[in-house]
C-alpha cells in the first residue's frame, strides 16, 4: 500500500513502480551524493596531480569508494535481483581495481617513468632499473 509519506518511483522498462520508503529513500540518496563526491575528487585528482603514481592513486581509490557506493545505492533501492547484481558489482570492483592499478605503477616503474620532483623510490631509494630486495632482475 502506497501511503503519504511513500514515493512511487517508476523507472525507464518497468512495469510496476518501484516502492522506497523514506529510509531506504534517504539512504539511497546519501549514497549516491556520497559516491559522486568521490568520483568527483577521483576525476580532480587525475587533471591536478603531476605523475603517474600519484595520478593512479587519485583515480583507484577515489573512484573504488565512489563506484562502490553507487553500487550500494544499486543494492538498497533494488533488493531483489538486481541488488545481488549490485553487490557482485563491488566484490568484482575490489578485486580488479587494485590489480589494474598496480600493474598500471609496475609497468611505469619498468619503463622508467620518474616520480614527482623531491620523490624517491621507496626501500633506500633505488632506481627503477634495480630490482628490489627478494626480486629477480628478469622480473
Amino acid at each position: 500500500m502506497i501511503g503519504p509519506t511513500t514515493r512511487a518511483v517508476v523507472l525507464a522498462g518497468e512495469s510496476a513502480p518501484v516502492v522506497l520508503g523514506p529510509m531506504r529513500a534517504a539512504v539511497a540518496t546519501a549514497l549516491v551524493v556520497v559516491g559522486t563526491f568521490f568520483l568527483v575528487v577521483g576525476t580532480v585528482g587525475l587533471l591536478r596531480f603531476p605523475d603517474v603514481y600519484n595520478r593512479m592513486h587519485a583515480t583507484s581509490k577515489a573512484t573504488t569508494l565512489g563506484a562502490a557506493s553507487l553500487f550500494l545505492a544499486g543494492f538498497v533501492t533494488f533488493v531483489d535481483a538486481q541488488g545481488l547484481t549490485s553487490l557482485v558489482g563491488i566484490v568484482f570492483l575490489f578485486l580488479t581495481a587494485p590489480t589494474g592499478a598496480h600493474m598500471i605503477s609496475r609497468a611505469a616503474q619498468k619503463m622508467g617513468v620518474p616520480f614527482a620532483a623531491g620523490a624517491t623510490w621507496p626501500e633506500g631509494g633505488g632506481t627503477p632499473e634495480e630490482p628490489a630486495d627478494g626480486e629477480d632482475a628478469a622480473d
